[in-house]
């Protein structure tokens, strides 16, 4: 059989690394066709190059320009587009098989959404997209046939886990957390964390976002609300606990009382693999755990007054509507003006916190009712950051 055609939106980050490690070990198996990125040019060219890929999309408008004056630095024939516009032409590829989308933020979803529409299997690395318009995302994959394919590691733990299993056997779905880099730190030292602090994770290579999102366990959140519409699952039947060795990724309780565990070393090529080949099995990557070493397994509870943002994640997953993508929003913002040390680390949730209070909560009922809450959401989680300023 052929190789499965990819597509890969977002090359060029964490994600993107990890699955390029992916493909360049199984080319057997896997053919990537299509790539693109926000702003790096330089490094979507090498890519290119590497790959023999002739499809490419930078999305951020200066970028693009520098890469068009540059397009002989890409392969031959290469065909170059830009813009959101580039991003859905990629993601509706002829002849791709999988796109996967791991572009951070909220620009993934509409190429999400035409990729479904186009018939491909979705691999979604973006967690925000389901958290924003999960509905939406959702109705359209069962409008098309569309497979969704879940990337991140928790998810696509929980993914294997069920396989085989009706969700109406499922108990509850139990998500890990590391804990991030301040698990261990006393509650007073919180307040002197520098944005250095926060991206030293004691386990996993991410991101910078991403980093600092599990340092208050607001990716869990986000992790807890994608769950529930990935699997058809009620907000009660999504639950964490912190497991600071990041091995296992998630637990599966059915009604019986019995779990299904996964296992693996905290690395994104295990899961990144799992989506692009499935249902095939192919050799690692990396290497798999030795269970000739002692490997201690610790599970605790979660103290959500030191981790707000996790409660205040719950709390929208109950309301349902537009607050979990307002909580995405604020979140995002807060992150942004941290990183940039313009206020501290325990402003983040206080930031979040006042913008779910500031906008009335409702159902949407198309895409653009959901764009326009991002952006007035975002608007007033800026407008407080003043108030937290360094």
């Amino acid at each position: 059989m052929r190789p499965k055609r990819i597509v890969l939106l977002g090359a060029t980050g964490s994600i993107g690394e990890n699955t390029l490690r992916v493909i360049a070990a199984h080319p057997d198996k896997l053919e990537l066709v299509g790539i693109a990125a926000r702003a790096n040019w330089e490094k979507l060219a090498a890519i290119a190059r590497q790959f023999g890929v002739r499809q490419v999309g930078v999305f951020d408008n200066g970028a693009f320009a520098a890469a068009r004056t540059n397009l002989a630095a890409f392969p031959a024939g290469t065909r170059l587009v830009g813009g959101l516009a580039g991003l859905n032409e990629l993601a509706g590829l002829p002849g791709a098989d999988t796109v996967l989308v791991a572009v951070v933020g909220t620009t993934g979803l509409e190429p999400a959404l035409t990729a479904l529409a186009a018939g491909k299997n979705l691999a979604l690395a973006s967690k925000e997209l389901l958290v924003l318009a999960g509905k939406f995302v959702m109705a359209e994959a069962r409008r098309h046939g569309g497979k969704l394919l879940p990337v991140d590691s928790e998810h696509n733990a929980v993914f294997q886990c069920l396989e085989g299993h009706p969700t109406a056997g499922v108990k509850r779905i139990v998500l890990t957390a590391s804990g991030g880099a301040f698990r261990d730190w006393p509650a007073a030292r919180l307040a002197h964390v520098t944005p250095a602090d926060a991206l030293q994770h004691p386990n996993w290579a991410m991101g910078p976002k991403i980093t600092v999102d599990s340092a208050t366990l607001a990716n869990k959140g986000l992790e807890l609300i994608e769950a529930q519409w990935l699997f058809g699952l009620q907000p009660a039947q999504c639950t964490a606990v912190l497991h600071p060795q990041s091995i296992v990724h998630c637990l599966v309780e059915f009604n019986d009382g019995a779990m299904l565990a996964q296992l693996c070393p905290p690395s994104m090529t295990f899961p990144i693999q799992h989506a692009l080949l499935h249902p095939a099995r192919a050799p690692g990557v990396e290497s798999a755990l030795d269970l000739t070493r002692f490997i201690g397994l610790e599970f605790r509870p979660i103290d959500e007054s030191r981790f707000p943002l996790l409660r205040l994640a719950r709390q929208t997953m109950v309301a349902g509507g537009v607050a979990p993508a307002v909580f995405n929003a604020a979140n995002e913002v807060a992150v942004g003006a941290f990183l940039g040390a313009s206020i501290p680390f325990l402003a983040i949730p206080q930031v979040v916190e006042h913008t779910l209070g500031a906008i009335n909560n409702f159902e949407p009922s198309d895409l653009p009712a959901v764009i326009a809450l991002d952006a007035e959401s975002r608007r007033i989680a800026s407008s407080q950051l003043s108030a937290f300023a360094l």
